[in-house]
């Protein structure tokens, strides 16, 4: 466990508190994801687990688009809260909800996360040891998930190397057309947060996993996400928002006698102008 400040301490528990009645507002449910501490009953350095600063994830909202979405390794919902609201602003009170999926391991916070954010379907799993197939095809698939070579229940079904993000991702690119992560700036194939300008940077481990699953990760709208690396809670990393076309790469895949051939046109139909107004 972390140890919070007085100030922290304070919050949290005021977060708590609120957190006892059986519907929030809307600002009571921003007032939970901003402090709400993730450190001060789990120990989250050997999980990885830290969650979005809701400033990152309203930025991030933005490029995570493509209709019904699920959050992986959603933790107490930040992303999922704000690309919901999102869709909401942009579309008004009169459209259909987003639909939104969080899967989130840890039942803590999956029990917040259910009032922060109860439009969605919560379900307390780990990714890595879910069926997917019971939730159907999404648009979209999003997460901020653990970095590196954090200890995992199984792996992606292309990629074998050892970071726990590109595991995710892999998975990810079975069960949505579309992807939007929060990564490591040294796990990403360019540097734009932080830096003078947008450099390719692709390293080793990045070429691995491209080889490997024919997914290639690009910038978004191009949010610097070191704007936002104070308001990280017990680190301050270096981070890039990486988007994904999976449907692309998936039809890549795809063997020749997989794909459907195009409907051939109609023959031209014969006969004078007569004929055919007749």
């Amino acid at each position: 466990m972390a140890k919070l400040t007085k100030a922290e301490a304070r919050k949290h528990a005021a977060a708590v508190a609120l957190l006892q009645k059986d519907v929030l507002t809307f600002d009571e449910r921003c007032f939970v994801l901003d402090n709400w501490h993730e450190g001060a009953n789990h120990v989250n350095g050997s999980a990885g687990a830290f969650f979005t600063p809701s400033a990152l994830a309203q930025d991030f909202a933005i490029d995570a688009w493509g209709g019904r979405t699920i959050d992986l390794c959603a933790g107490i919902g930040c992303l999922a809260f704000h690309v919901y609201w999102r869709h909401r602003a942009g579309h008004g009170s009169d459209c259909p909800e987003k639909q939104i999926v969080c899967i989130e391991k840890n039942p803590d916070y999956v029990a917040v996360g259910r009032k922060v954010l109860p439009e969605a379907t919560w379900i307390c799993a780990d990714v890595f040891a879910f069926d997917f197939s019971t939730l159907g095809h999404f648009g979209c698939a999003i997460a901020n998930p653990p970095f590196g070579s954090t200890p995992r229940a199984g792996q992606g079904p292309r990629y074998s190397g050892r970071a726990f993000e590109y595991h995710l991702i892999d998975l990810a690119a079975d069960i949505a057309d579309n992807g939007a992560f929060i990564i490591p700036q040294m796990s990403a194939p360019f540097q734009f947060s932080g830096v003078q300008c947008y450099r390719e940077c692709k390293s080793e481990h990045y070429l691995q996993f491209e080889a490997q699953t024919g997914v290639e990760l690009a910038a978004g709208c191009g949010v610097d996400c070191a704007f936002h690396r104070a308001d990280w809670r017990g680190v301050a990393p270096s981070v890039e928002i990486v988007c994904a076309d999976f449907d692309t790469a998936r039809k890549a895949r795809q063997k020749p006698e997989e794909i459907a051939p195009a409907p051939r046109p109609a023959a031209p139909v014969q006969g004078s102008l007569f004929d055919l107004v007749a």
